[in-house]
């Protein structure tokens, strides 16, 4: 089994460093999730990171969608993706990775809490690169690991609402590109 840790490490690095590289005027640029502009897609991954901590301890998701919400970036972005994240790294390194989350949806065990938000990282890095003109080179472990439970669950994913509609791709498509289409993206 892949470190879950480890590539989730890497990729929520990765996003941050992209956030990183966001220059003052593409705060307000559209992304590939058409409800968001950049600085509201860094929010909503930011804010992910700040539940974590606090999911992986056990905390039911009715007490931790109280804490944060909203606007949390500040008038320092980076600054505040960076200390999120490393808590979520810490939290998510210290796990027991068997013990059980409560999200919204259903008590799942933590690893595929961590799966779930290692897609999400590394999904929406690849939005904040195309939208500020960053490389949108998806981790090729990572779509490795991800890509199989995502076609699994292709269905739940539709029906779930979070996710545009499949975008169809060639039969020869590489897995990073079949995995952008599953999500709702174009690759």
């Amino acid at each position: 089994m892949a470190d879950l840790v480890a590539l989730f490490t890497r990729s929520i690095e990765r996003f941050v460093d992209r956030v990183s590289q966001v220059d003052a005027g593409q705060w307000s640029m559209p992304t590939p999730c058409t409800e968001w502009d950049v600085r509201a897609l860094v929010n909503h991954v930011t804010n992910e990171q700040l539940w974590a901590p606090h999911l992986v301890a056990g905390h039911p998701i009715a007490q931790v969608v109280h804490r944060y919400g909203g606007a949390i970036l500040g008038a320092e972005p980076l600054a505040t993706a960076r200390e999120a994240t490393e808590r979520s790294v810490a939290a998510f390194a210290g796990a027991d990775l068997d013990a059980i989350v409560h999200l919204s949806f259903a008590d799942v065990p933590c690893h595929d809490y961590l799966t779930q938000m290692l897609t999400d990282a590394e999904v929406h890095g690849w939005d904040l690169a195309t939208a500020t003109g960053q490389d949108r080179t998806l981790d090729g472990d990572v779509v490795a690991l991800v890509l199989p439970t995502m076609l699994e669950q292709e269905e739940l994913i539709r029906a779930s609402g979070v996710f545009g509609e499949a975008v169809a791709v060639a039969d020869d498509a590489d897995d990073a590109t079949r995995l952008l289409g599953v999500l709702g993206r174009r690759g």
